[in-house]
């Protein structure tokens, strides 16, 4: 069984980082497709970074130049750096595989794995 499990969340002053991660089980990590995702209240479903089994990266653009996307194989854990937070960049965090389409109106389907969510929260 598939499981993607997120954790690094919390609250921050803008201008703060956060490094979330999201550790992986039930699937072949190393042929996977795994990315970041979010959802802030009222908005659709966006994505923020995602990483290609070929180490291939993409970053949004309102994001790009402030987080980066990394992976550890050994274990199985896909990060999301996140530097020069803005509280724009409030929302529950997910990670999900392989690759949903995106925008949707919320950050799950029936064609993807996704993890619980984790909290971002960037005050003013």
């Amino acid at each position: 069984q598939v499981q993607l499990v997120e954790s690094g969340g919390g609250s921050v002053q803008a201008g703060g980082s956060l490094t979330l991660s999201c550790t992986a089980s039930g699937f072949t990590f190393d042929d996977s497709d795994v990315g970041w995702y979010r959802q802030a209240p009222g908005n659709v479903c966006e994505r923020v970074a995602t990483i290609t089994n070929d180490g291939i990266e993409y970053i949004a653009d309102s994001v790009k130049g402030r987080f980066s996307i990394s992976q550890d194989n050994a274990k199985k854990t896909v990060y999301l750096q996140m530097n020069t937070l803005k509280p724009e960049d409030t929302a529950v965090y997910y990670c999900a595989t392989p690759g949903p389409i995106i925008p949707r109106d919320t950050c799950s389907d029936e064609y993807n794995d996704w993890g619980q969510g984790t909290q971002v929260t960037v005050s003013s």
